[in-house]
């Protein structure tokens, strides 16, 4: 997949960088599987069954391919279920309250969100198991319990703020405090690089939000002001996203790296 014909001073950098985009993509895999089932489903005449049940079972049956597969393992799709489960939970609650809807009919619906909607927030969790098997990933000073206490703070957050001062911004603040000196390695083309945890927070919650336009444009969900046609999702979720990764992300990290190996690493 990477072109061979790239030549001069920086062809090795250039394929280095394609070469990134690539296993991002692999890395991506599920997402875009997905994704790419809501939107044929949308497209679909008619339907036997409802288009938000039909998604559940295609969600169950692409992690039951991915496991097979061997593309995840048991532990990533423990990591996924629970996941799914922080999802809905979240869902429960924001569509409770107006912040966005599921406004088509199924079966598999509780309090207005369908059991798919957790497929949405598993995605994620897929991409970063992914991405640490396929870029190798190893952590450099990580405070992991700073960290998931400061993640767990931003989930409750973002239901709390509805009736309590929001602090997200305290907390992107105490976030980058408790990650300042944690970066992420990784392997491209049998390189090993470095890029601070706080930094690749930033980068996943900047391509999440694209995600999450594509994921509005073909109808997995819908926001108040998309009820009479699609717009662009608003920019202030980048920043939400960028905060909200960090609790997929300590989910994923759990149990990857002994504290010794984690030291190990830093030297």
């Amino acid at each position: 997949m990477i072109p061979a014909s790239i030549d001069g001073p920086l062809a090795a950098p250039i394929r280095r960088l394609l070469a990134f985009a690539w296993m991002q993509t692999r890395a991506c895999a599920f997402a875009i599987a997905l994704l790419s089932g809501v939107a044929v489903s949308a497209l679909l005449p008619e339907l036997p069954v409802a288009r938000y049940d039909l998604l559940v079972v295609y969600g169950v049956l692409l992690t039951l391919v991915f496991w097979a597969r061997g593309w995840e393992s048991g532990r990533d799709v423990a990591v996924i279920a629970v996941c799914h489960v922080i999802g809905l939970a979240f869902e429960l609650v924001k569509v409770s309250l107006g912040s966005w809807s599921y406004p088509e009919p199924a079966v598999l619906k509780f309090a207005g969100v369908p059991l798919y909607g957790g497929f949405l927030y598993a995605a994620v969790g897929s991409y970063l198991c992914r991405a640490w098997h396929l870029f190798d990933l190893g952590l450099v000073r990580y405070r992991p319990r700073a960290t998931a206490v400061v993640a767990a703070a931003i989930y409750v957050n973002f239901f709390s703020h509805h009736w309590l001062p929001d602090v997200r911004w305290w907390l992107a603040g105490v976030l980058v405090a408790v990650t300042l000196g944690t970066s992420v390695r990784f392997t491209v083309r049998g390189v090993r690089l470095r890029m601070p945890l706080a930094l690749s927070f930033v980068l996943i919650g900047f391509f999440l939000w694209v995600a999450e336009n594509l994921a509005t444009l073909v109808g997995a969900w819908r926001y108040p002001y998309q009820e009479h046609g699609w717009e662009p999702v608003g920019v202030e979720k980048f920043g939400a996203w960028a905060l909200l990764i960090s609790v997929t992300f300590v989910l994923a990290a759990v149990g990857r790296r002994t504290d010794s190996e984690v030291e190990r690493e830093a030297r």
